[in-house]
């Protein structure tokens, strides 16, 4: 593994791309730190602790911890993925986007296009929405209750919204330079560097605990050997893919033959990714956060009973929102018809199916049963954090490390980098950090 990792430095290339990508995520960090102006940090922090198991705290989670401080980045990256995922839910059912999504490489630089506008619109809303929210906010003191905002007006109100609008565009253009310069896919490794920020934190109170006598040194020695446990277990759940034999009929133009090899279509058991548990959980937070305006109410205070992490019936439907999000999420990004097409234009074929709708339907076929264990293991890994909960009496901060969004965030694009470093270390002929043996080139004879 030292051969390894010293390998990657003796490539200038790819060791500079590390060190640009280091240091902006560094910088990354640093704007997760910067308030916006008018703000009372001591107010605000006694204000947000109401807010943590509601919709703005699974912000804050896809913001690194910066939307509960209000920071510059206090948006985060998630209005340029919003944008993405309406742009990419268009090009299902938009003509317009069809056509984009066909023309190559001018119709990708005209989406990304679109999709920054997108993000600067979103933001826009998003950064109103959040100081009004804030100008409403207040924290009660033992001298009495002040405001997070102590001069709210049209002044505050318009440096937030630019400075988080901003900040927003700032964050959209450095992960795309990571994507373009660096290594990694930019926006998603500020994500999971945003998550992985928490983890110190949790650190630092297990050791509290250890240390007061609270948890046992056992106790901690089993919650590791789970978590190993468990990360293998999201591994397998990413990478798994079921494989469709797909030959393609050989061609002879002229004195050359094209074709007549043989290949295979990857179905993966979890083709939707992240997105079930992103869109479960937000519609999940929506009757907590709701009923935290309506603290006076029964009826609302009952609603956030059934809804909260401690109660049974939240897991149930949790769980069957995830599998339903699976499927759609599934039939949105992977679409039999289209691939059962392009077999046919290239001449391929699927041995002993009949080509057209036959494939398309043979496919379809093959990815829902692969979807369904894919579905259900996507949603015991996002209801597992608050089975150890109950079982272990752990908090959610430590919890969350054990699954559900956040695991599987980690996992998945501390794998797509490691790929891309592969592919770096594959070319110059080293040995990769994913493969067993050493790339030998061919011998001259």
């Amino acid at each position: 593994m030292i051969d390894k990792i010293r390998n990657i430095f003796n490539i200038p290339e790819l060791r500079k791309r590390i060190f640009f990508t280091v240091g902006i995520l560094v910088v990354v960090r640093v704007g997760a730190h910067i308030p916006i102006p008018g703000i009372d940090g001591e107010a605000l922090g006694a204000a947000i602790q109401n807010f943590q198991n509601t919709l703005f705290g699974l912000y804050d989670l896809f913001a690194g911890g910066a939307f509960r401080k209000a920071t510059l980045f206090a948006l985060g990256i998630m209005p340029y993925i919003s944008a993405s995922i309406i742009i990419q839910l268009m090009g299902t059912v938009v003509p317009y986007f069809q056509r984009l999504q066909k023309e190559g490489e001018e119709g990708r630089k005209k989406i990304t296009q679109i999709t920054r506008y997108g993000t600067v619109l979103i933001s826009a809303l998003q950064a109103y929405g959040v100081t009004v929210f804030l100008e409403n906010m207040s924290a009660s003191v033992p001298g009495g209750t002040i405001m997070v905002v102590p001069n709210p007006g049209l002044a505050f109100t318009f440096t937030a919204i630019i400075s988080m609008v901003t900040g927003t565009v700032l964050m959209m253009w450095l992960g795309e330079r990571i994507t373009e310069r660096g290594i990694g896919n930019g926006i998603s490794l500020i994500i999971m560097i945003g998550i992985l920020s928490r983890f110190p934190n949790v650190v630092v109170s297990e050791l509290t605990l250890l240390r007061e006598g609270v948890r046992g040194v056992l106790g901690e020695i089993i919650l590791i050997a789970l978590m190993f446990v468990i990360v293998a277990f999201v591994v397998l759940l990413t990478q798994g893919t079921r494989k469709i034999p797909v030959q393609y009929a050989k061609r002879v133009i002229g004195r050359k033959v094209y074709g007549g090899q043989s290949t295979h279509i990857p179905l993966r058991v979890n083709t939707a990714g992240v997105m079930p548990i992103i869109f479960a959980q937000s519609i999940m937070f929506i009757p907590t956060t709701i009923a935290t305006f309506f603290s006076e109410s029964e009826f609302m205070q009952a609603i956030m009973r059934w809804f909260s992490f401690d109660h049974p019936f939240y897991w149930f439907v949790f769980g069957l929102m995830i599998v339903f999000f699976t499927y759609f999420y599934t039939a949105i990004a992977f679409d039999p018809i289209q691939v059962s097409t392009t077999m046919k234009q290239q001449g391929g074929f699927i041995p002993g199916v009949r080509p057209g709708k036959r494939t398309a339907e043979y496919i379809d076929n093959i990815l829902t049963r692969v979807t369904l264990p894919g579905s259900f293991f996507l949603a015991f890994i996002a209801i597992f954090p608050y089975i150890l909960m109950n079982i272990m009496d752990i908090g959610y901060d430590l919890a969350s490390f054990f699954g559900g969004t956040s695991l599987l965030i980690i996992v998945g694009v501390a794998l797509d980098t490691l790929q891309q470093i592969e592919s770096h270390l594959l070319m110059r002929h080293y040995d990769g950090f994913l493969t067993k043996g050493k790339l030998r080139g061919r011998r001259r004879m």
